[in-house]
């Protein structure tokens, strides 16, 4: 009861049924988290358990507040609910909008300085095309497909993510994203890494991003200008930047 007439207040509605009450999964985390852990609830529903979270962390005065990870299917809504009348498709739509709508609240509510934000990923397969051919079978016509090993409906966000898993970087990290000689660059954490999936990559570019000097740094196979280019940018930040770490996909 208390966790519908919580989220009822919330949407002025109730697109969740039976939804947890936030108070008693506050107690649970006093009780078995301290600061700076991580909450995982693998069935998020409407992310009661993140509105708890935040809720928490606005209370309590630790440094390191707690975070969350909320992993919700995308299983629809029953059309005829009240949910789908909203608008919502997935319950996974209704968990994100309370989280957004939870932030707003308790940040007017009691303007504590603590970090609302969140992040919302989708399992996918891999970035990286599939390919099952043999040298031999290779023709004129089928090898330009893999001129770019890249899935053409992939973005540079999502290959941003496939890096920062690879290298073992936690997804919350903070990134930013800078203009270098007209190319997007996404910088994660300061200077851990570095990512730039454009074209054109060159001798030029290579010299001014070594100023940063990254720790890491990532370009598309396909992103460069030539060959040529491609070995001289690897040398070149060996030689102005020896502590950065190249990586091509």
């Amino acid at each position: 009861e208390n966790g519908t007439r919580l989220i009822r207040e919330l949407f002025e509605a109730t697109p969740f049924d039976h939804p947890k009450p936030i108070d008693l999964i506050k107690r649970c985390a006093l009780i078995g988290t301290n600061e700076g852990d991580i909450v995982l609830d693998f069935f998020a529903g409407s992310s009661s358990t993140a509105h708890a979270v935040l809720s928490l962390n606005a209370e309590l005065d630790d440094e390191d507040h707690r975070r969350f990870i909320m992993v919700q299917l995308p299983e629809d809504v029953n059309p005829d609910s009240e949910a789908a009348e909203l608008g919502y498709n997935t319950i996974s739509e209704i968990s994100q909008e309370r989280i957004r709508r939870a932030a707003k609240k308790i940040k007017e509510e009691t303007n504590a300085d603590i970090d609302y934000g969140f992040r919302v990923y989708r399992l996918d397969s891999s970035n990286m095309q599939d390919v099952y051919y043999k040298p031999q079978d290779y023709t004129q016509e089928n090898i330009d497909i893999f001129a770019d090993n890249v899935k053409s409906d992939r973005s540079a966000d999502d290959l941003l993510v496939q890096v920062m898993l690879d290298w073992g970087l936690p997804l919350s990290l903070k990134i930013d994203q800078l203009d270098v000689l007209g190319k997007k660059v996404f910088k994660v954490a300061g200077n851990s890494l570095y990512a730039c999936f454009d074209r054109g990559i060159d001798e030029d570019f290579a010299k001014a991003i070594a100023q940063d000097e990254p720790l890491r740094i990532v370009f598309k196979d396909s992103g460069f200008k030539n060959d040529t280019a491609k070995t001289n940018v690897k040398q070149l930040l060996k030689q102005l930047s020896p502590e950065t770490e190249m990586k091509v996909i």
